[in-house]
């Protein structure tokens, strides 16, 4: 897989539009003998894939939050290296998780390779290169550097291409959330906020509370630059 790793890199180099990048990749997981691929960018609230998965899973996948229980994201995060894994039907498990590998199943992923990266601010992407077979037959030692540097050079082309999800998580506040936020953004307390919209202090905190609890940000600050960043406001 070494070569293919390189050939990934190549592709990721010569692509000069997202669509031949996304046209490439495809050609390239083909090659390996796999059927499709998965790019999944994992931030705090936004959660993006470029994908040729089925558009219908991909859909599924971010509106059930499947991220937040798929035992291969868990894996990644907790390895941070490439790694086979395939699908677990044990009764053991709970019931949403067999659903879920159920469902995956249903849409031909029942096994692969998984290739995650570290990337800016603490955040993580990764690579995952599926199958429909019940199990994988691939070289017992994935060369982990090979891997990684590939994996980086992709992400880095996608980022700096800025290329289309294929599908995302979406977050929405309600327009007082927004408002305040809006507020927050331009440097206005919360005293400032309540006289400026005739509200008390008290219900401009708790819009701002409930807006930093939807975007799952730690502190006010975080909240205002996540909601900017998203276009929320």
């Amino acid at each position: 897989m070494a070569t293919w790793f390189q050939r990934l890199s190549d592709v990721s180099s010569l692509a000069r539009s997202e669509h031949m990048l996304k046209e490439m990749l495809a050609e390239l997981v083909q090659e390996l003998g796999f059927d499709c691929y998965a790019y999944l960018n994992v931030q705090p609230v936004r959660v993006f894939a470029v994908s040729n998965y089925a558009s219908e899973w991909q859909a599924r996948y971010l509106a059930q939050g499947y991220a937040k229980i798929d035992p291969v994201v868990a894996i990644a995060k907790e390895q941070m290296r490439a790694f086979t894994w395939m699908a677990d039907a044990s009764r053991s498990l709970p019931k949403r998780l067999r659903h879920f590998y159920s469902e995956a199943g249903d849409f031909g992923i029942r096994s692969g390779i998984s290739i995650p990266v570290r990337t800016a601010f603490g955040h993580m992407s990764m690579l995952t290169l599926a199958s429909h077979k019940l199990s994988l037959a691939v070289e017992k030692d994935i060369d982990q550097i090979a891997a990684v540097t590939a994996v980086a050079q992709l992400h880095a082309k996608l980022e700096q291409q800025d290329a289309e999800p294929t599908a995302n998580v979406q977050v929405e506040l309600t327009a007082k959330q927004a408002l305040c936020l809006r507020w927050s953004a331009e440097g206005k307390t919360m005293k400032d906020i309540a006289a400026i919209e005739g509200m008390s202090f008290a219900t401009v905190n708790f819009h701002l509370n409930n807006a930093r609890r939807t975007l799952d940000a730690g502190s006010l600050a975080q909240a205002t630059a996540l909601a900017t960043k998203l276009k929320l406001i």
